[in-house]
């Protein structure tokens, strides 16, 4: 009966991961949109050329890699070899690193993860943008992750799905709780 319920639970959570948000006119329009009101100081031109990027590059990484399955099949094959990215970090990384590379300046990049305390869900990356010197807390999400190559965004304290935590925040934690196994017991 356990493994029963394990396996509808998993079928529940996949299923969940697998379909895209219903989509209505310009999308890229309005991410552009919603960039553009993070502030009144944001360049219309930087707000359009984001949003542009995300959902290129987007479809380049899809390509890239060879995405075919929802997320969670997908990271199985890239855990096994059968694909050669494509987890929730590898996109928010490259997604990051791409954006970085347009050296806006009125627009900040950002990571972040979520479920990292959680023992039940696994660990999810993303990227944020947010008006230069904003932190990620006042930016919109990018995560191609969630539904397996189709690009997810939302403003950060919309995104009820997730409990997002500052990377770094993250990764300083992870190396104490590290440093303090490595430690001798006296």
């Amino acid at each position: 009966m356990f493994r029963i319920l394990v396996f509808a639970a998993a079928l529940a959570t996949l299923a969940a991961c697998t379909a895209p948000p219903p989509s209505s006119g310009d999308e890229v329009q309005r991410l552009a949109t919603e960039i553009q009101s993070l502030g009144p100081d944001i360049d219309p031109e930087e707000a359009n050329r984001a949003a542009r990027i995300a959902y290129a590059y987007t479809a380049q990484l899809v390509q890239e890699y060879q995405i075919t399955d929802p997320p969670l099949i997908h990271n199985a094959k890239v855990n096994k070899g059968l694909r050669p990215r494509g987890l929730c970090w590898h996109w928010a990384e490259d997604i990051e690193r791409r954006l970085d590379r347009e050296q806006f300046r009125t627009l900040e990049m950002h990571r972040a993860i979520a479920n990292a305390d959680n023992p039940f869900r696994i660990d999810h990356s993303t990227a944020i943008i947010s008006r230069k010197g904003e932190t990620m807390y006042d930016g919109v999400i990018l995560d191609p992750w969630r539904y397996g190559g189709v690009l997810y965004w939302s403003p950060l304290p919309e995104d009820t799905r997730y409990e997002w935590v500052p990377r770094e925040v993250v990764l300083e934690k992870r190396r104490q709780e590290q440093a303090a196994q490595l430690r001798p017991a006296n």
